[in-house]
């Protein structure tokens, strides 16, 4: 076996969210459009790295995936203890907005998924100016609570394999087993707390049924992908979403769960591969 180190580089870089310092670790390859990369919720910017060292896709894109504050490497904002976390649509945004000023991006394209995904609606409808396109991957504008929360952070409770069990059925069936498993042990790895932080935006804050009217796609293309064998966002609740909005691209993909681009990045790179050419043919 050879050793090779591969094209990603991570650095910290610090700057200011919501009025409090944050020290956010973040990883990027390639060069040319800015893209960013948002994980789903407890986890963390490796579920990136297939993209990351995908070449065809770094020749063209300088791709940056950030862990988000009190995930992965990143740390939770100074002054931290004295308080619970709790990821709410303002915040959220924010911090994606602070991260693309603070690293001076030129209207970037942004990925998201999961919570990502749901948060691409949210910029869409809000800043479609600052961005060159947006894919919300298994994203939709609303999806009923199918999991209890309330004892995702306790004391008597190992909070990382739970969260991993909940996610677990999540994974399509077809994923190479070597790629299901690195995906869960993100979520083995999260902080205390810090799922039941994020799903505060996913169930309770974020229901944008009726509120996407100022989707403007033909100023920021809109693309809208979502795996077949998620029952969390569901293909229906995509294909319900994008159907609300004029232009949005949406596909369903196939053999597919709700982590594509970490559980089986193969199969993504056939969904992924023609968004990420046609947004680069339009510049």
């Amino acid at each position: 076996m050879s050793t090779t180190f591969e094209p990603i580089v991570g650095r910290y870089l610090s700057f200011e969210i919501a009025g409090r310092n944050c020290r956010v670790y973040v990883e990027e390859a390639g060069s040319g459009i800015p893209l960013v990369c948002l994980h789903t919720a407890g986890a963390d910017s490796r579920q990136y790295r297939h993209m990351l060292c995908d070449p065809e896709i770094t020749s063209r894109y300088r791709v940056l995936a950030f862990d988000m504050p009190w995930h992965g490497k990143s740390y939770p904002p100074e002054g931290w203890q004295g308080g619970e976390y709790r990821l709410t649509t303002e915040l959220y945004a924010e911090t994606i907005l602070a991260f693309c000023k603070a690293l001076e991006l030129d209207k970037p394209a942004l990925i998201g998924c999961s919570i990502g995904g749901r948060i691409v609606l949210h910029l869409a409808n809000k800043h479609s100016d600052k961005f060159r396109a947006l894919i919300g991957v298994e994203g939709a504008d609303y999806q009923k609570p199918w999991y209890d929360t309330s004892w995702l952070h306790r004391g008597d409770v190992h909070g990382g394999e739970v969260c991993a069990a909940l996610v677990s059925g999540l994974i399509a069936p077809q994923s190479p087993d070597l790629y299901r498993h690195e995906t869960l042990w993100q979520y083995m790895q999260s902080g205390p707390g810090v799922f039941k932080g994020d799903l505060y935006f996913y169930r309770v804050d974020s229901d944008l049924r009726g509120r996407l009217n100022d989707i403007r796609t033909e100023v920021c293309p809109l693309y809208l992908l979502t795996g077949e064998y998620d029952f969390s966002c569901s293909p229906e609740d995509t294909l319900r979403t994008a159907a609300s909005i004029p232009g949005a691209k949406v596909a369903v993909m196939q053999e597919l769960g709700h982590f594509p681009m970490s559980e089986n990045p193969a199969q993504f790179r056939k969904y992924i591969m023609p968004v990420l050419n046609e947004i680069h043919k339009n510049g």
